[in-house]
């Protein structure tokens, strides 16, 4: 019989080597993902309080969270969060990226645009907290120099949710702009001389040509931050904690009162369940308009 080939054998070879470099990934997964999700689904259907054994409710958590008016409000204030936090922060990384691309790509503006996102978020919480102070904050100190009111920004119930969205736009729109940036770096520059030759410039060679090679990017600027809008919690429980009134009352707020408050963890993993499959759609939903895959 012939021999066999060198390059079949490599192939054959190659597959259990792939395997055995996935399996730390693969564990990872199961022990970080997998495992707390299939636990936190059993988990919504039982009484659990954390100090005692559980016992199996049915879907009786359910009933009562589809059921309770303030799960229907905190998920309207996240949902009005998540407007005014993407449009503004993914507007402004654009503008940022497209600002380095064609002004300056010294690596000194990319850092600076990089600190609030290299800052933790409770301490860029607290940072604006003491900013908008209405007694000894900065910024109500200046519109006193300028003839207005001290505005109470976090304490007034139209302008907390919209102060609360700066505040994470101005923490991340930065890192999302490094991001966009890498994606306007990858387009050929012989795409951009074809454009220049053929007449293309400024508004129209951007929306014709460069924005549609950034999908793919910009799929995953989008994804990942409606997910993370979505999740939001610490920026509330340092400035507002879910007031004035219930004006930022998010749903990670409502599901954190309930589980560590209240000692109802069935109850609050069935929000973090319902919470679960609503991401996964939203996300579904994005990569599909988006076409995330591919690039015109």
């Amino acid at each position: 019989m012939p021999a066999e080939p060198a390059l079949l054998r490599r192939h054959r070879f190659d597959g259990p080597v792939a395997m055995l470099f996935l399996i730390p990934s693969l564990l990872g997964f199961v022990v970080f993902f997998a495992y707390p999700t299939i636990r936190g689904l059993l988990l919504s259907f039982t009484d659990w309080d954390l100090l005692s054994k559980a016992h199996l409710i049915g879907g009786a958590n359910y009933s009562e969270l589809f059921g309770d008016s303030t799960y229907w409000n905190s998920l309207k204030v996240t949902l009005v969060y998540v407007l005014w936090n993407i449009p503004a922060q993914t507007i402004l990384a654009l503008a940022i990226a497209l600002m380095m691309q064609h002004l300056s790509q010294t690596p000194v503006l990319k850092g600076l645009f990089l600190i609030p996102w290299l800052i933790p978020n409770v301490i860029v919480a607290m940072l604006w907290l003491w900013l908008l102070d209405p007694a000894v904050g900065f910024v109500d100190e200046i519109l006193k120099l300028m003839g207005f009111k001290a505005l109470g920004f976090l304490a007034n119930t139209d302008m907390a949710l919209p102060v609360v969205a700066g505040i994470n736009i101005w923490k991340w729109m930065g890192y999302n702009a490094l991001i966009i940036y890498a994606g306007l770096q990858s387009i050929p520059k012989e795409v951009n001389e074809a454009v220049e030759i053929d007449g293309a410039r400024g508004w129209t060679a951007f929306w014709k040509v460069t924005l549609p090679l950034l999908r793919p990017v910009m799929a995953f600027v989008l994804v990942t931050t409606i997910i993370g809008s979505f999740q939001i919690y610490d920026t509330v429980a340092v400035t507002t904690k879910g007031g004035p009134v219930d004006a930022t009352w998010v749903m990670n707020f409502y599901l954190f009162k309930h589980a560590f408050q209240e000692y109802r963890m069935g109850f609050a993993t069935a929000g973090s369940m319902v919470l679960f499959a609503l991401l996964f759609v939203v996300g579904l939903i994005q990569m599909r308009m988006l076409r995330a895959g591919e690039a015109d």
